[in-house]
């Protein structure tokens, strides 16, 4: 695997946690009660955590000296690898619960894959990791059911969320030649070969939530690769204000 691959493939990995952690941080002091406002700040700040040692490792491994400050705060949205799930708006509390609960069946999954790499770093950042993915995976699931089949109101909501965010939940098995090289040096996952077990998954809890799996299985694509929503943009010109603003400031 070559050295721009390994990056890229770090880079997403990263990514994606990292920009789900920004956009749960827009819920902080707005949960629908108390328990939840924490708790999805627990969330944030898991996904946070995990983001760090990721980018630490990519900025380590790139060895031109931008640790994962600079990749978090200096890097232009083209230049972003995260999945599209993960920038998509908040919406209501159903969208982002729905959300929240189709990328974390598929980080669970490929975090217990990649505990197995072939690298010794990554496979210890993903045992870390997977211990607090446990923990939203049961939670998110626990949301889906208790919103789908709650009020008639709650129901048509949750539904409308599945619906509305199936077609990003598959670009996370659709594998390039940068997941390809990663899975054939025993350092990532067969991506495409998560498919199955996450819809396994994820069927078994829509079908408890009284809630229908979406027959389309067309997906969009691209954030993988830097082609990204509007999204996204308008995330980062927050989450980059100050850094931008006021480069290599100190407290």
């Amino acid at each position: 695997m070559e050295a721009s691959e390994r990056f890229e493939f770090l880079l997403r990995l990263g990514d994606s946690p990292l920009v789900l952690a920004q956009r749960l941080s827009e819920w902080v002091g707005k949960g629908p009660v108390l328990e939840e406002d924490i708790a999805l700040t627990n969330v944030g700040l898991d996904l946070l955590g995990q983001a760090r040692l990721w980018l630490a490792y990519a900025g380590e491994f790139e060895g031109e000296g931008r640790d994962e400050d600079a990749l978090a705060f200096r890097r232009d949205a083209h230049e972003f690898r995260n999945a599209l799930l993960a920038e998509q708006p908040n919406g209501d509390y159903a969208e982002t619960t729905a959300r929240q609960f189709l990328f974390d069946h598929w980080h669970a999954l490929t975090l217990r894959a990649l505990e197995r790499s072939h690298d010794e770093r990554v496979a210890a950042i993903a045992a870390k990791a997977s211990k607090e993915v446990a923990y939203h995976v049961e939670r998110s699931t626990d949301w889906v059911i208790r919103l789908g089949d709650g009020t008639e109101l709650s129901h048509r909501r949750m539904q409308a969320a599945i619906d509305g965010l199936w077609m990003y939940a598959g670009e996370l098995f659709l594998p390039d030649a940068v997941d390809d090289a990663a899975a054939q040096a025993g350092i990532g996952p067969d991506l495409a070969a998560l498919a199955g077990p996450w819809r396994t998954s994820v069927a078994a809890a829509l079908d408890e939530a009284t809630l229908t799996i979406p027959a389309d299985d067309w997906a969009q694509r691209g954030g993988r690769q830097g082609r990204h929503t509007e999204h996204l943009g308008h995330l980062l010109t927050e989450m980059q204000f100050l850094q931008r603003a006021y480069p290599d400031a100190r407290w």
